[in-house]
């Protein structure tokens, strides 16, 4: 009941072109949404390699998407606690903001996966397509529930962040 409460009061984020990415140890699923809101689209995954590498491609489709905030999953568990992958979305997420100059918003990701594949019927897939569609599923949910993102320089600090309930 609480938890309904806390969004009924809580105001969705201001529109604008925004980047999702769902991190994960091989891809980064990522969508993207229009800068009104309205259209959210699954972008071709990214397969991990090093960081520089990452984020030269990243730069590339913030530059070609216009992007103005970035909003990355963060895998909590069934009690809403940090989980090891959680942290190391944390970290990657806060470097990628702060290389980007981007503001950065959390939304935890608890089952994103598992909800993008039965949307989808992507179960098994390894292409990369589940990824970007959970992706896409984090920027829905951050669309309707916020939070607003924050400026880099007020990230990290070594504490986990607050995340969106999902």
């Amino acid at each position: 009941m609480r938890d309904a409460a806390q969004r009924a009061r809580r105001q969705p984020p201001q529109p604008r072109s925004t980047l999702a990415l769902d991190v994960g140890r091989r891809r980064i699923g990522l969508a993207g949404c229009d800068p009104l809101g309205l259209t959210v689209t699954p972008l071709p995954a990214l397969a991990r390699g090093r960081f520089a590498t990452d984020l030269e491609h990243l730069r590339a489709l913030v530059r070609q998407r216009r992007v103005s905030a970035l909003v990355v999953g963060l895998p909590l568990d069934e009690a809403g606690q940090p989980t090891a992958q959680a942290q190391h979305c944390q970290r990657y997420g806060d470097q990628l903001a702060r290389a980007l100059q981007l503001p950065l918003a959390w939304v935890n990701e608890h089952t994103s996966s598992w909800a993008a594949a039965e949307r989808h019927g992507l179960h098994g897939d390894r292409s990369g397509a589940l990824d970007s569609a959970a992706a896409a599923l984090l920027l829905e949910q951050w669309l309707q529930e916020g939070p607003e993102p924050v400026q880099p320089a007020t990230i990290g600090g070594g504490e986990m962040a607050v995340v969106a309930p999902s």
